[in-house]
């Protein structure tokens, strides 16, 4: 019998209404299938990552850890605004009986130091709760002057410590040009603009301005707030704010620094708390996916590889 056009038509649209809602049904498996890989990427990663250890940490008493490490700088590795709201998140947790600042800096800039500096004092009083500073490497000029803020002090015993002055450098090509035949042509509006342009001649007063306003001054800013948070700890060694280094142990000697220890002696033994958690910037959702499935096919990878090697070892 012949079908109609009407009854072919028909069928054409439930054919075509069927493989579409099969289609969806795909889309919808492989939707689940991608979001449980994600899940599963990300609860792995997270435990091996110490994520999920630290939120059930979090329930009971910790020690808060932050690690600021590289320059001092607006924007840059150590930055005022963000170290203080890392700062501000330890401090304010409920169950962080303590906080320990891991250190690893050159120094910077004055300001941002200062910054960080006076928000640590303000943190204590608020919240009040000891903050104990690690110097691990390195902790000069600008680090120092945060880290005198702290309660105590420890380092390594080859950990740099010191360096209390201030510095402005530059250079002069005076001489330089004049031998080339170049000629120097600078327009300023106002007598001492160009007083750092370094093609032109030093002037004496503007060093002496440098000097006596810039440099000096910062200078004893940075000692007035070593002295307000070491105290009488300190020593009266007449070298100790000249910008002199030392390693751990004189830094002992000085009162730079309460003795030698690393973070988890100091959670452990001084604190009384075994269990620490590090407090980072805080990161979106995708950032957090993004590197957790990057360290987790890492680790995998790591895993295979030694697996490997000490199969091929063994055999």
């Amino acid at each position: 019998m012949k079908r109609t056009s009407d009854e072919q038509l028909a069928d054409i649209a439930q054919e075509f209404v069927r493989q579409n809602k099969s289609k969806r049904r795909w889309r919808i498996v492989f939707g689940l299938l991608f979001f449980g890989y994600l899940i599963s990427v990300f609860y792995i990663g997270a435990n091996k990552n110490g994520a999920l250890d630290g939120m059930l940490k979090k329930e009971t008493p910790f020690v808060a850890e932050v690690v600021l490490s590289g320059v001092i700088q607006s924007a840059g590795s150590i930055d005022a605004d963000e170290t203080i709201k890392l700062l501000r998140r330890a401090f304010e947790s409920e169950n962080a009986k303590a906080v320990i600042l891991r250190m690893n800096s050159p120094g910077g800039s004055p300001v941002q130091s200062s910054r960080i500096y006076k928000a640590i004092v303000r943190f204590k009083k608020q919240f009040d709760k000891k903050i104990y500073v690690v110097v691990e490497d390195v902790c000069a000029s600008g680090c120092y002057y945060i880290a005198s803020a702290a309660d105590e002090i420890y380092a390594d015993e080859s950990s740099i410590v010191g360096s209390i002055g201030v510095v402005m450098s530059g250079f002069g090509a005076v001489d330089a040009i004049e031998k080339l035949g170049i000629q120097r042509r600078l327009y300023t509006a106002g007598k001492y603009k160009g007083l750092l342009d370094p093609f032109s001649p030093e002037n004496e007063k503007t060093i002496a301005h440098i000097q006596d306003n810039i440099l000096d001054k910062s200078h004893q800013n940075f000692i007035n707030a070593v002295k307000a948070g070491r105290g009488n700890r300190l020593s009266d060694h007449k070298d100790l704010f000249t910008g002199l280094i030392w390693l751990g142990e004189d830094a002992k000697k000085l009162g730079l620094i309460e003795g030698i220890a690393d973070a988890n002696h100091i959670a452990k033994n001084i604190v009384g708390i075994d269990s620490r958690i590090l407090f980072e910037a805080e990161k979106t959702l995708l950032e957090q996916l993004t590197e957790t499935s990057a360290k987790s096919i890492a680790l995998v990878i790591g895993e295979q590889l030694t697996s490997q090697h000490f199969i091929g070892s063994l055999q």
